[in-house]
């Protein structure tokens, strides 16, 4: 069912583009900002690993340097049949952490010094086991696509406010420029709502799968349960672009206006659906 609703939200973006694209210049404008927008999320995609480990000074260790951490990744990633990936840890206080690599032959999983000290054995086999499933499920892959949609969406949207602005209606062909304002206005909000119930998707997804890979379904919920009490009330200052793959949201978020505008379902969501599948 995840599955089937993440393909519908992906369509439906697909849709979207398409729609747009062929309001304000046809088939062609819409495939040209697509396309442009997937070069350059492709490259994000092909680098990301790179990228993001720099951003947060992670520091890739083997097993003599860190057993615990690596034999936990080890266990799990036996577990759900995957390459063993690199291991990496981030000199942060907070109990986070994330996957990243454009497939599972070139995955890294990390985690902050806050988790690994936070966190007993078994809690720490879910988080691993959570994030692995990340990599299995290609949720890289899958939000890239989705960013170079709704990228190509914002272009577009950009396009139809200067057209409204500076263009008008030539001879009468084109959108009225109110319907141009409008869609200026919307689309990029719709086309984000949509990217944002994708990740929500994706963590249920990783988190059934780390439930599933680790066999310890409620010790992956008491994790989420420590490590959101410690977000609300000490977030720290990222990236908000990289918020999404962390595996709660190292922001907080407390205040947030809307569960529509999170990168995460709510925590007691996520342990909800852990304590059914015991």
């Amino acid at each position: 069912m995840s599955h089937l609703k993440t393909f519908f939200l992906m369509a439906g973006l697909m849709v979207f583009l398409v729609v747009i694209g062929g309001l304000l210049g046809g088939q062609t404008g819409a495939i040209g900002c697509f396309a442009f927008a997937l070069v350059m999320n492709m490259f994000m995609y092909w680098n990301s690993g790179s990228l993001v480990l720099k951003m947060y000074k992670a520091q890739p260790v083997t097993e003599s340097q860190a057993p615990r951490l690596y034999n936990s990744v080890k266990r799990m990633a036996a577990n759900a049949g995957l390459p063993m990936p690199k291991v990496a840890i981030i000199p942060m206080d907070q109990p986070n952490a994330f996957a990243t690599g454009r497939n599972p032959e070139n995955a890294v999983v990390a985690a902050t010094t806050g988790l690994i000290n936070m966190v007993n054995d078994d809690e720490l086999d879910g988080v691993m086991a959570h994030e692995l499933g990340h990599v299995q499920n290609r949720d890289i892959l899958i939000s890239t696509i989705a960013a170079a949609m709704v990228g190509a969406i914002t272009m577009l949207a950009s396009i139809a406010k200067f057209s409204a602005m500076f263009g008008g209606r030539g001879r009468g062909r084109g959108p009225h420029p109110a319907v141009l304002i409008l869609l200026a206005i919307i689309a990029p909000i719709a086309a984000g709502l949509i990217q944002m119930m994708i990740s929500r998707n994706r963590e249920y997804m990783a988190d059934e799968a780390g439930a599933r890979i680790s066999g310890k379904p409620m010790a992956l919920a008491s994790a989420l349960q420590k490590l959101e009490n410690f977000s609300q009330n000490k977030p720290v200052d990222v990236n908000p672009s990289t918020a999404h793959m962390f595996i709660v949201n190292p922001l907080g978020g407390k205040h947030s206006m809307s569960n529509l505008f999170r990168t995460h379902p709510t925590t007691q969501d996520r342990i909800s659906r852990l304590r059914q599948m015991t």
